[in-house]
């Protein structure tokens, strides 16, 4: 099924969710409304009335002489293009955009027309009312297939040599081909937004509420239309009252039978059919009933009463109008809004409420179980196109409202009014960027925007395919951490940190769709086809919900859903939509919207899928593609709904280890793997095995042919089959071979740690100024692979290379995790990398017309405050920038610069007269840091200063302290470099480059590391790569055979020669070949020490931190040691001598603090002068910090010496 997967990530991207989310939402050139467009439509201010004609948003002007409207619409969105300093348009791209510290944005247009009492002026048409930042590789972007080729559009999913021009074009745009997209460049750095994980809008969900000291059942539903979400509870007390809470329209609980009154089902028999469920639930409903017309409190019968006492609870002491209005405001609006929003919607509210009513009372009286909060079918995730719909309609509402309030400026004050003059682009611009720039998004969520993980290649797809969980960390969660069967295909189950994150944030597994939102209207017309109608008594027949929504009623629902799937398999309803059937309640759920992440299976008819051997031949040629299965009915998306139906195979069959007997060429006994077989009946109907054709190599080398069968996993009772059950994994579990062999924690950590290996995060590194970037010298492809490695594009952007590794102690240096390397290995450049720092130096302008300069000190006619040393700049030229290639270390001058003075105090008086004295403020190197000055690049940016970005090389080789991982979660540290002459040997000269401590394996169980490196030993061997793909890979036995057929061990073991005294070991060692990483945590960028050094400013502390070569905190911990110890002198050494010691003269006899006079050289005291006894006292700064803090507070503090009492 391999062809499959291929087929379907030839045609998109790894962030194919998040690009067509955005699409999505951005206006595209086709006649639909895109989201945005219905958000300019949708708005109303100035006025509460509703419109549905076709001008769009609304404007009302609050002024008293005339009736001023204005209608917006026609949202466009223009090219990506930088505005200069000048005012020149210029289009852009994104690397100039990185380079420049620039945002990547388009500019937005609107449509304004003015209308005077009714009558329109001209239509002023593309009116700039802002910029909107724009999605690298989306429709709108420049590199996209559509725009990159002027006006030729390329299609590189279905044509070769498109695709091949396309790539040409995206490098010679300094764009690395393989890179995804899916991210936004906001002032130079790329950010993803995160996907967020939500409950579902429009659904019931039922649970037990704990919080007081009895439980009462509550039904909870967040009813959501065009962004605004109105949650409602219904909650069942303890005396059987039946209550509704609006949380938004205030706290008060109104009895659901007044409620329904309100609504206008008057009669109590209605009210009646419209809740009741099985007979245990009729006295509760005839209590309510009775209780809402006989109490005291309530006494409500008619529509007319009931709107009353709700006029009495909400709006009590107003004036008729508005309590009418608030009334129907709340019926209206603020109930369940996603049912409508107008008068007529109120009876079909009402039965909607007697349903969630229903589910309280069945979950009170039959017992049913709460519905489960994590169930996937109860939850939506909201990409980055949604996330920027929620900001763009805030935005979109506040520049309406900023536009309303000017053009009354304006009008009040006699001008004429233009859209142009009045509108402030900005407002829109400055609030999508200062969220996407902080990650602080509307409705109060932070960390919605991250900068993009630019470790490896790996560690940025992953960071695209992120799922987040708006829970809080430091609750525990337990439900909501675990993994949940539902899960099974969607996310992956081992991607997802350790820690207080655990199983909040999520992964999603490598195929994976998020449905659109499809609109409802075509499926109820399908539904009407189908016999669907809207009864009398709705317990007659399946009740059938679309997206939450009762619609209707069919009295042979089995048939019904049967027709449904049928009509989307052929391609009549769009695959997307799913259905399900829950037989016990007779009800039927059709779900259109968007947010469900849905997974491919293949679907089996009478026990056969529909898919032929000539399928994938066509596949792997490019005839069809993943589509056309869909459209054919050979695949289908389901959702974690629909799948509650559904019986599905976990995979095909089981292949054996070893052909079985009675095979056809008599080769019973031999091994074989998954990728040598073909499956020769594929898609014949009834059959009940798999016949299968296999090439077997045997021991001489030859490869012979053989046929044999072996049973299918599924029946005919099985509806679906998985396409590959290696699909669960998400991007980084999918790397690591044999996966199913570890155990789970450490598989969790080997993704982790994928994510920090070294390797080549992108083609283009030497033009991208990334703070910071390490990159692999050699990275290599693994021998060990799995087939995720061609869909990922790991094999073209690989992070590790192949080690030899052998399992033994030496002397002890490799002592828990700590791990041996071979120096000859490492002077082989084995491990060795390269990281690239960025420095940024401005030309900043500030007020008054001063400005910095970059320039090289000391070479212009003013005097310069602080200049270093002239040797400091000799390797600067004269524009003050460094020559490429001149070696650096720490401290010293990068790009030489002098500021303005600090304070403009110092040049005011008479000295004005004199030459401005300036300040150096050159750039320097980082404390601790050396290299070679690699890249100097000199710009402009936005406020036409010039910008200068200096990239900073340094050469990383492995040293003791370094962190090296293989893929299964064994990390460690180098103990000892090995010269290569002491290492220890085999009989055919192997040295290993790598020793780790054998205690490593038993007690973490890590089965996969060695298999790896059998598997590595033997493709090293023969010249192949081990396919090593979960639960499919090659097996164990087909390893042994190919060690011992290259004469070699079949444990793997081997005699190895101690490399120092040059006899044999008395054990076999295991060596091997594996793939291991070296990860970003490098001894030369955390070590840290220092004895005395800066201190800070106020409290003459020394600073903190390894940045800013703080010192080495000696905590409280430390102290109660040494107190332990009585070690007083040392403890006062730390605390006082070494930290911020000072000695103040103090005056005897009055206890305040004495100066010294130098004229007279004596000791002056405040209030006895110069003949007082003065004594010089030891304490530390912050005591004397205290003592002046207090002064200012106007009390002096008297100090008493203790000796001298």
């Amino acid at each position: 099924m391999q062809e499959i997967i291929q087929a379907f990530f030839k045609e998109r991207s790894l962030v194919n969710h998040q690009l067509a989310s955005y699409n999505d939402c951005i206006p595209a050139t086709e006649n639909t409304i895109s989201r945005m467009e219905r958000i300019i439509r949708n708005i109303r201010v100035g006025t509460d009335e509703d419109f549905n004609d076709d001008e769009g948003g609304y404007i009302k002007l609050d002024v008293h002489d005339q009736d001023i409207v204005i209608r917006l619409k026609n949202v466009k969105l223009g090219q990506p293009t930088v505005k200069e300093a000048n005012g020149a348009l210029n289009p852009s791209s994104p690397m100039e955009c990185r380079l420049r510290k620039l945002t990547y944005m388009s500019p937005v247009t609107i449509d304004f027309t003015i209308k005077r009492n009714g009558v329109p002026s001209p239509t002023e048409s593309g009116v700039a009312v802002g910029n909107m930042p724009i999605m690298v590789r989306s429709e709108r972007c420049n590199l996209h297939a559509k725009h990159i080729a002027g006006d030729r559009v390329l299609t590189p999913t279905t044509s070769a040599e498109d695709k091949a021009t396309w790539h040409e074009l995206l490098r010679k745009k300094g764009e690395d081909p393989l890179d995804p997209g899916g991210y936004f460049i906001i002032n130079g750095t790329e950010r993803v937004l995160i996907s967020m994980e939500d409950l579902a809008p429009n659904r019931v969900t039922v649970e037990i509420n704990k919080r007081y000291a009895k439980q009462t059942e509550v039904a909870k539903i967040f009813s959501q239309k065009d962004g605004m979400r109105k949650p409602l509870t219904v909650e069942k007390r303890r005396d059987g009252m039946l209550m509704v809470k609006i949380s938004t329209a205030g706290t008060t609980a109104i009895p659901v039978v007044l409620l329904m009154r309100a609504l206008g089902v008057e009669n109590d028999q209605n009210i009646f059919q419209a809740i009741a469920g099985n007979t245990d639930s009729f006295k509760y409903i005839v209590a309510n009933i009775n209780e809402v017309n006989d109490n005291e409190e309530y006494k409500v019968v008619t529509t007319e009463e009931s709107h009353q006492w709700l006029e009495k609870k909400f709006a009590a002491g107003q004036q008729k109008e508005y309590r009418e209005a608030r009334v129907n405001q709340l019926l209206d609006r603020e109930l369940l809004p996603h049912l409508g929003d107008q008068v007529e919607d109120r009876e079909k509210k009402a039965i909607y409420l007697g349903r969630i009513v229903r589910q309280v009372l069945e979950m009170a009286i039959e017992g049913r179980d709460p519905n489960d909060k994590d169930h996937y079918a109860n939850k939506r995730v909201r990409l980055a196109g949604d996330l920027i719909e929620d900001l763009f309609r805030v935005s979109a509402g506040q520049l309406a409202r900023d536009l309303k309030y000017q053009l009354e400026r304006h009008h009040n004050r006699k001008r004429e009014l233009k859209i142009t003059s009045c509108l402030r682009p900005d407002v829109l611009t400055s609030k999508i960027m200062h969220a996407l720039a902080t990650g602080n998004w509307v409705g109060g969520r932070s960390g919605v925007s991250q900068l993009l993980d630019r470790t490896t290649y790996l560690a940025a797809l992953s960071h695209m395919r992120r799922v987040t969980s708006p829970l809080v960390r430091s609750q525990p969660h337990f439900e909501a951490r675990d993994l949940h069967p539902t899960q099974w295909g969607r996310l992956c189950p081992n991607e997802t940190p350790e820690g207080q994150n655990c199983g909040l944030v999520k992964n999603a597994a490598q195929m994976i769709d998020i449905s659109e939102d499809i609109n409802e209207i075509e499926i109820r017309e399908r539904l009407d086809e189908l016999d669907v109608y809207q009864p009398d008594d709705w317990t007659d027949g399946d009740r059938i919900h679309v997206n939450g929504d009762i619609y209707g009623i069919h009295k042979r629902g089995k048939k019904l859903v049967d027709h449904f799937k049928s009509s989307r398999r052929r391609g009549v309803i769009p695959s997307e939509v799913s259905i399900r059937h829950d037989v016990e309640n007779k009800d039927i759920f059709i779900n259109t919207d968007k947010g469900r992440i849905l997974r491919p299976l293949l679907i089996l008819y009478d026990g056969a899928p529909r898919l032929t051997q000539e399928h994938l031949t066509k596949l792997a040629s490019g005839e069809i593609n993943f589509r056309s299965l869909i459209i054919e009915g050979v695949v289908e998306w389901v959702d974690a709904e629909e799948e509650e139906d559904l019986y599905i195979a976990p995979r095909p069959f089981v292949l054996p280890e070893t052909i079985p007997e009675g095979d056809s060429a008599g080769l019973a006994g031999r091994v074989v793997k998954y990728e040598d077989v073909q499956w020769m009946n594929l898609g014949e109907p009834r059959t009940e095995v798999a016949h299968l054709k296999a090439n077997v190599s045997m021991p001489n080398g030859e490869i012979s042919t053989t046929e044999f069968d072996v049973p299918l996993l599924y029946t005919a009772e099985h509806t679906h089959c998985e396409i590959d059950p290696q699909l669960v994994l998400g991007v980084c579990a999918s790397l690591i071979p044999y996966p199913e062999h570890n155990s789970t924690p450490r598989v969790t950590g080997g993704t982790a740690m994928v994510k920090q290996s070294l390797g080549l995060p992108s083609a283009n590194y030497r033009m991208r100024p990334d703070t910071r970037a390490h990159i692999l010298h050699y990275p290599q492809r693994s021998i060990t692979r799995t087939r995720a490695m061609e869909t990922t594009n790991f094999d073209d952007r690989p992070g590790g290379q192949n080690f030899i590794v052998a399992i033994m102690s030496l002397h002890g240096y490799n002592m828990q995790d700590a791990v041996i390397m071979n120096k000859g290995s490492i002077d082989r450049a084995l491990g060795r990398s390269t990281f690239n720092r960025t420095y940024n130096a401005e030309r900043r302008r500030f007020p008054g017309g001063q400005v910095e300069e970059i320039e090289k000190p000391g070479t212009s006619k003013q005097e310069i405050k602080g200049l270093k040393a002239p040797e400091s700049y000799i390797h600067l030229e004269a524009d003050g920038l460094p020559v490429p290639e001149t070696a650096l270390e720490g401290g010293n001058v990068l790009v030489g610069k002098t500021s303005p003075p600090r304070f403009l105090e110092e040049s005011s008086g008479a000295s004005f007269l004199m030459a401005q004295e300036r300040r150096e403020s050159s750039m320097l190197v980082r404390h601790g840091e050396k290299g070679w000055v690699d890249n100097v690049y000199v710009t402009e940016s936005l406020d036409s200063g010039r910008l200068v970005r200096v990239m900073v090389r340094s050469h990383k080789v492995p040293e003791v302290g370094d962190k090296f991982a293989s893929r299964h979660g064994q990390k460690g540290v180098i103990g000892r470099l090995v010269e290569q002459e002491d290492m220890p040997f085999t009989p055919d000269g192997i040295v290993p480059d790598l020793i780790i401590n054998p205690h490593a394996i038993p007690s973490r169980m890590t089965v996969a590391h060695v298999l790896e490196m059998i598997g590595g030993k033997v493709g090293a061997m023969e010249g192949r790569r081990i396919d090593g793909t979960a639960f499919r890979g090659e097996k164990e036995s087909s390893l042994r055979d190919g060690l011992v057929r290259n004469g070699l061990a079949h444990s793997g073991r081997e005699m190895m020669i101690n490399g120092e005294t040059g006899e044999s070991y008395p054990a076999d060692i295991f060596v091997g070949c594996i793939f291991y990483q070296r990860l970003h945590h490098l001894v030369s960028s955390k070590i840290h020490a220092r004895s005395r050094g800066r201190v800070q400013i106020l409290t003459r502390q020394p600073t903190e931190g390894r940045a800013r070569q703080g010192g080495l905190r000696f905590g409280e911990m430390e102290r109660d040691c040494l107190i332990a110890h009585g070690a007083s002198m040392v403890i006062k050494d730390r605390l006082l001598d070494e930290s911020d010691g000072i000695d103040m003269y103090v005056c005897a006899q009055s206890g305040h603090i004495a100066w010294y006079d130098p004229k007279r050289g004596t000791y002056v005291s405040p209030i006895h002068g110069d003949g007082a006894e003065v004594y010089k006292v030891q304490t530390s700064y912050a005591f004397k910090l205290l003592l002046d803090e207090m002064k200012s507070l106007g009390v002096a503090m008297r100090l008493e010496l203790e000796d001298r009492r």
